[in-house]
């Protein structure tokens, strides 16, 4: 009997954890950024999205931005396209472009699916639809890489219009140039550039690592929270490589341009959305300016 009240205790004890974190956040705007294995393996997506629907449910008012860059990968091989890299990033030409709109409409609507069969209220749409992201091409070290744009503008009035009737937003991250070209966009991009157009409250990038190392080959030296002069200085010190050098970049950008926190989680772990957000220490890295107060102190 003890052991088993106790297990209903403990459980009190983590909603109690989460009251100050749900008081706080309130009608409060988060952007998450949906991508990496969590969209590919069905289990870890339902959870994502059960994620996401409950801080609609709890009073937030959730974002989502979604990628699709392994999904294309997988078509661009079954259609027998194939794909071209420059300095590291895809070439998209008008073929592929093609084929990537299609992709990432498909799984646009997938997940608008799901949290419509939570009962959660959701709209899905692109960077297209009434000029949200306006983008000017982009290069790779002055390299021609396609169609493959830069966010030069944000039409914030159409996300604003859609949470405000309560709805949840789901983007895809396509745009259009001056001449109604038609862009891919890197899923951080486009949600670094949404985040800071709207002030939200949140960034949250869901990805294949569980955060920021002091040191990339050692799992212990993950680092929970951080603010913009220490990840400058880990940038400049020459710890961050890779992957999580323009990811940390968009991070500090996003927070010098009034996003509150940006937080870096590893998507394969189940509901890592709720553990990052709503306990002390979270699970993955918070990135926060220079003068708020730490969430966490250590143990």
């Amino acid at each position: 009997m003890e052991k088993s009240m106790q297990k209903y205790l403990d459980k009190a004890e983590v909603l109690i954890e989460a009251l100050p974190y749900i008081q706080r956040f309130n009608r409060k705007i988060i952007v998450v950024k949906y991508g990496g294995s969590a969209m590919v393996d069905e289990e870890l997506k339902a959870r994502v999205i059960q994620d996401v629907t409950l801080l609609k449910l709890v009073g937030f008012k959730p974002i989502i931005v979604h990628g699709g860059g392994k999904e294309i990968s997988k078509w661009v091989g079954k259609v027998g396209m194939e794909p071209h890299f420059i300095n590291g990033l895809r070439v998209t030409d008008a073929d592929t472009m093609e084929l990537a709109e299609m992709v990432l409409g498909k799984v646009n609507k997938s997940l608008v699916q799901l949290v419509e069969s939570l009962g959660v209220r959701a709209i899905g749409i692109s960077g297209k639809d009434g000029g949200l992201l306006k983008v000017d091409k982009k290069y790779a070290d002055g390299e021609d890489i396609g169609f493959v744009g830069d966010v030069k503008e944000v039409n914030a009035d159409i996300i604003f219009d859609l949470l405000e009737k309560d709805f949840l937003p789901i983007i895809a991250p396509i745009g259009l140039d001056d001449d109604f070209n038609t862009y891919n966009i890197n899923a951080d991009d486009a949600a670094c550039a949404i985040a800071k157009a709207i002030n939200a409250e949140k960034l949250a990038f869901l990805t294949d690592i569980e955060g920021v190392y002091k040191d990339p080959k050692d799992s212990s030296t993950l680092i929970s929270e951080l603010n913009v002069s220490e990840g400058k200085k880990l940038m400049e010190d020459g710890f961050i490589g890779g992957g999580m050098l323009p990811k940390l970049h968009n991070c500090i950008d996003a927070i010098e341009n009034g996003v509150s926190r940006v937080h870096i989680l590893d998507g394969r772990i189940p509901h890592c959305l709720l553990l990052e957000i709503f306990t002390n220490k979270g699970i993955g890295t918070a990135i926060k300016n220079d003068i708020d107060e730490r969430y966490y102190h250590g143990e």
